[in-house]
C-alpha cells in the first residue's frame, strides 16, 4: 500500500519551534519532488515548501521565507519540515504531497 504519513505536529508558543516529518512508504519516494502544504479553518489549502528529488532545490511561500526550511532523506523516505520563529497565523493542519499521494495531516497549533 502506498502512502504517506506525517508526524510531528502539536501545540507550541508563539516563536516556538517544531520539526514534522512525512515518511512514505510503497513506492519510489526518491524520484519525486515533494511539497507542504498547509490548510487553515476556513481557508483553501496553499503550497507552503517544495523541494526536487534530491532535495538540492529548495521553493518557499513568501509567508514562511527565511523561517521554515524543508529538507528530505531518501534513504529514510522522509521529508522534513522544519518550522522556526513559529507565529499564530501558521496554525493549520500541515500536508505533504508528492504525485498523487497525500498525508494524513498533522495539525499545528500556535498559540500567542
Amino acid at each position: 500500500q502506498s502512502q504517506l504519513v506525517e508526524s510531528g505536529g502539536g501545540l507550541v508558543q508563539s516563536g516556538g519551534s517544531l520539526r514534522l516529518s512525512c515518511t512514505a512508504s510503497g513506492f519510489a519516494f526518491n524520484y519525486y519532488a515533494v511539497a507542504w502544504f498547509r490548510q487553515a479553518p476556513g481557508k483553501e489549502r496553499e503550497g507552503v515548501a517544495c523541494a526536487t528529488t534530491t532535495g538540492d532545490n529548495t521553493r518557499y511561500a513568501d509567508s514562511v521565507k527565511g523561517r521554515f526550511t524543508i529538507s528530505r532523506d531518501n534513504a529514510k523516505n522522509t521529508v522534513y519540515l522544519q518550522m522556526n520563529s513559529l507565529k499564530p497565523e501558521d496554525t493549520a493542519v500541515y500536508y505533504c504531497n508528492t504525485q498523487q499521494y497525500w498525508g494524513q495531516g498533522t495539525q499545528v497549533t500556535v498559540s500567542s
